[in-house]
């Protein structure tokens, strides 16, 4: 296991450099740069845009740019277009921010997902399998966006209370029992709006997966040895279903960046998914290509986590 391990870092660590490269060179060879984004503005005079391109190195070739762009980054020298700010803390800040919004999503969703499939595909053709059914594909088939727009009305038309960015105007001088409640509350609606399209979707695979287990062999066999009905479903059935799901669980890191962007616009929630909304409007290159990379670097941590879990799961894989 160690060995390859070891080995898989090493192909990823190839495979993080290649994205890195292209991430950049697709990002610099887009259309417009970061001295066009006010061209009106009469502060902005052609000296101005000169020194900026000069201390951002844009007059140099994509190769030099992209050194120069590494360097920075290891190093924690690498400063916003917009603001001079040094972007890994600004990074930092926003995750800081994403992560319980993220956290809370993901348990929303896997706490959630697999009860509803696993007792459909148990209780197939019933009322709750036709009615869950029913609700999954218009949950799926519903905007996101739009169902978010309809509870916020809802949510302020009926009980009066606010629901937009992370904590209530005013509350600073409240006491932190109150701040504290404040802040679960503006926690609880993003979070289950981000979380309503992964249940509907994730229950459905759950349903089809155990609809395909239940229906082997091994699981009539047990049945057949008196097994009762819950260790059949819930140790035999679930165990032989969940290898699929392993790989999915890989990729909820990526998440991080950009799982939320449009729910933490549409309320407000300053994490990495807005910043990177931002930094895209403002041709802010340092954070978009700094948050790519760390994308790219949760995704091959991800799968590398997956691959390991396959042997967790499954004792018959084995890596040499």
């Amino acid at each position: 296991m160690g060995s390859f391990i070891l080995r898989s870092l090493g192909q990823r660590a190839l495979l993080l450099f290649f994205v890195s490269v292209i991430a950049h060179s697709v990002v610099h060879l887009a259309p417009g740069e970061p001295s066009e984004v006010d061209p009106n503005n009469p502060r902005m005079k052609p000296e101005d845009i000169a020194r900026i391109r000069a201390a951002f190195h844009l007059d140099d070739p994509l190769y030099l740019q992209y050194a120069y762009w590494i360097r920075d980054l290891f190093t924690g020298e690498l400063k916003t277009f917009k603001d001079s700010q040094p972007v890994l803390p600004k990074i930092w800040r926003r995750f800081l921010i994403s992560l319980p919004l993220f956290f809370t999503t993901t348990l929303l969703v896997w706490g959630l997902s697999f009860p509803t499939g696993i007792q459909a595909a148990v209780r197939r053709g019933s009322l709750y399998d036709r009615g869950s059914t029913v609700v999954a594909y218009a949950l799926i088939s519903i905007p996101g966006f739009f169902l978010a727009y309809l509870i916020i009305m809802w949510v302020v038309a009926t009980f009066e209370l606010p629901v937009i960015g992370r904590r209530t105007f005013g509350m600073e001088e409240a006491s932190a029992l109150y701040r504290t409640m404040d802040g679960i509350w503006h926690l609880v609606i993003p979070s289950l709006m981000g979380a309503i399209g992964g249940i509907a979707a994730l229950s459905r695979y759950v349903r089809s997966q155990m609809l395909e287990v239940i229906g082997q062999d091994f699981v009539r066999t047990a049945r057949a040895k008196g097994v009762p009905e819950d260790d059949v479903i819930y140790r035999h059935a679930l165990r032989n279903a969940l290898l699929p799901f392993v790989t999915m669980f890989g990729f909820l890191l990526p998440g991080l960046i950009g799982g939320s962007v449009i729910f933490e616009q549409i309320f407000a929630w300053p994490g990495l998914g807005r910043l990177g909304y931002e930094a895209i409007l403002n041709r802010d290159f340092p954070v978009i290509l700094t948050l790519n990379f760390i994308a790219a670097v949760l995704t091959l941590l991800g799968t590398l986590v997956s691959d390991v879990l396959y042997a967790v799961v499954d004792p018959r894989i084995r890596y040499d």
